[in-house]
């Protein structure tokens, strides 16, 4: 049976950003306002119906989520979500960048196999690490994969090596990435471990994380 290190339940988290591109996050949200970061400026103060500002547009608002036209593109975020939108010039690398949120981690929303997961970027984990019930979800048929242990913040845990087929994570595909899944509810969230780190360039610029692929 191999052994190997997996995950702290802290995590550190991924961001991409490509040339042209518009990193936009929402850090305010109101009444047909939303207080915006663009490609990690200032905040900025957006009113529904204004004319656009660096690129981006207010359409809507609420307390729940805003409706932003980027880059020509319509996109819906809510309190605390950021995305890179790629603009009409070519990128050459695919990258993407994050914003951390009031506790320092960065999250975001990704696919793996092309199901949707709220995915926090971990350098303390050995690879992607996610529960039994995600694995289902993304069909990966884990009690096929080698059973290996994990030194968890609980002790040794059991796992199953398994490989994702693809790993989206906005603009960024990575394919053929070693995971790890555990029986149960943990961990909670896909942590991004460093099987899928290695194959990213990461660099930390105050809050923002810009991950881009070298590979």
């Amino acid at each position: 049976m191999k052994r190997i290190c997996a995950l702290p339940m802290l995590l550190l988290l991924l961001p991409l950003s490509a040339y042209s591109d518009t990193d936009i996050n929402v850090v305010g949200l109101f009444n047909n306002k939303a207080i915006v970061i663009i490609n990690k400026g200032k905040p900025l103060t957006l009113t529904a119906g204004q004319p656009a500002v660096q690129g981006v547009r207010l359409l809507q608002a609420d307390s729940q989520k805003a409706v932003l036209e980027v880059e020509g593109k319509r996109k819906e975020l809510g309190m605390g979500q950021a995305a890179t939108v790629t603009g009409n010039a070519a990128s050459a690398i695919p990258s993407v960048t994050l914003y951390a949120d009031a506790r320092g981690h960065h999250f975001s929303e990704g696919q793996i196999n092309g199901a949707t997961f709220r995915i926090l970027i971990d350098t303390g984990a050995s690879a992607i690490s996610m529960n039994s019930m995600d694995a289902k979800k993304a069909g990966i048929d884990y009690k096929k994969g080698e059973t290996v242990q994990l030194n968890t913040a609980n002790g040794i845990a059991n796992g199953y090596l398994v490989t994702i087929n693809t790993l989206r994570l906005q603009g960024l595909v990575l394919n053929q990435v070693e995971g790890v899944v555990m029986e149960g509810t943990s961990p909670q969230v896909v942590l991004l471990g460093m099987t899928a780190l290695n194959r990213l360039e990461m660099k930390r610029e105050g809050i923002a994380l810009t991950l881009t692929k070298k590979y």
